[in-house]
């Protein structure tokens, strides 16, 4: 009988998915797995099928679906209210979605460099003022995704230590009664700024749905409120882990740092191996199977769950040969870590470009940075949430 094992696994390097995905990877592309209440599911851990699972429509992205997996009783505080776009199927997901891609297109994005540029130059300033050894998180990796994901939105940057305190503790949370509150308060001042910006618009998504969309009874206000907190959230949580994560593993890597200093047309090619190489977002791929399935010799049941974490199909041998090595000139972005599909990243050149600018820059400024402790010393984030490090302390 096939050995069940528990999902999500926990991290013993910060800055790389678990070991014991790669023994699965090896072992098949799919595994019965155990969640935290005691539910089975699916775990797919090589990067064919977890690209054709994450394209298929058999499985829902549908988070009030009473069969969606949960990986950790956090998921019961907000089973029960109006998910965002990613919470939905099409066409509700489309349709919201394309709400939010004007702040998103390429063209957009491109014309935020000289803003993002301006931000990082600022951190890195801010950064050496600390005084070293500082912070790495706070001081860098953590302004410029926030700075730039409020002036997106059209969120005050002065409520800054607000919502990051708000967002790191429901990302945090051990459990449903710790994430009420957080994600309560976040509700309440998005709401609060629906508000301020039928009032007196200004610049931004918020006040470009609210007296758009939401003015021609479009988006229910609730709905607004959801993707404005989804963008918020992710918009600086996973590029903030990114740039912590992205700066351990370079320093780890000397002879990779060396390289990508020696040429600066590499970076773009580096930003997307560490992407690869980090899959801070390994628990973004979570469906439910609303029909039998047949895949790779197994069936999977109407109402059975299915998790495609990136980090296995990021370090599958057969898409990535010798995926254990960091390699910056690798060259792909096939990789999963913005996911695959109709849901995959909306934010993910945003992401690209904040990397692109963050990371060289950051070891331009301070060319003798290093750790402040060994990396063995660096605790990973629990297994259920976005990867990343609290605290990242640093010299120079």
């Amino acid at each position: 009988m096939e050995e069940t094992i528990t999902y999500p696994q926990a991290r013993t390097c910060p800055y790389r998915p678990p070991l014991g995905y790669t023994e699965l990877t090896e072992q098949g592309p799919l595994h019965r797995v155990e969640l935290y209440d005691g539910k089975l599911g699916w775990v797919v851990t090589r990067y064919a099928e977890a690209r054709a699972l994450l394209g298929d429509p058999r499985l829902s992205s549908d988070r009030t679906d009473p069969d969606f997996p949960l990986i950790s009783s956090r998921g019961a505080a907000v089973r029960s209210q109006p998910p965002a776009f990613i919470g939905m199927d099409e066409p509700e997901h489309g349709h919201y979605r394309r709400m939010t891609i004007p702040e998103f297109t390429a063209k957009q994005i491109s014309a935020l460099r000289p803003r993002i540029e301006e931000i990082a130059v600022q951190a890195a300033e801010n950064l050496r003022a600390a005084g070293s050894p500082a912070d790495l998180v706070t001081n860098y990796a953590l302004p410029i995704p926030s700075l730039v994901i409020s002036e997106v939105l059209g969120v005050p940057y002065s409520d800054h230590e607000f919502f990051e305190d708000a967002s790191r503790r429901l990302m945090r949370a051990g459990n449903a009664d710790e994430a009420v509150a957080p994600r309560t308060e976040l509700l309440e001042y998005l709401d609060s700024l629906v508000d301020a910006a039928i009032q007196h618009p200004k610049p931004g998504l918020i006040s470009r749905l609210a007296n758009g969309e939401l003015a021609r009874g479009e988006i229910p206000r609730e709905t607004l409120i959801g993707i404005a907190m989804l963008l918020l959230v992710a918009g600086h949580e996973t590029t903030a882990s990114m740039i912590t994560l992205g700066t351990v593993t370079l320093l780890e890597h000397p002879d990779q740092l060396a390289a990508l200093r020696a040429d600066p047309t590499a970076v773009p090619g580096a930003v997307e191996e560490l992407l690869r190489y980090n899959s801070v977002a390994d628990t973004a791929g979570i469906r439910v199977a609303t029909e039998d399935i047949d895949i790779a010799g197994r069936h999977i049941r109407a109402g059975e769950g299915v998790l495609i974490p990136n980090g296995p199909a990021n370090f599958d041998p057969a898409m990535f040969p010798e995926p254990e090595e960091f390699d910056v000139s690798r060259g792909s972005r096939r990789h999963n870590a913005f996911g695959y599909g109709v849901h995959q990243c909306l934010g993910q050149n945003l992401a690209r470009l904040e990397l692109q600018i963050a990371l060289p820059l950051l070891f331009e400024r301070f060319p003798t940075l290093r750790l402040a402790a060994p990396a063995t010393e660096l605790r990973p984030a629990r297994a259920d949430t976005v990867q990343g490090l609290g605290e990242l302390v640093v010299t120079w």
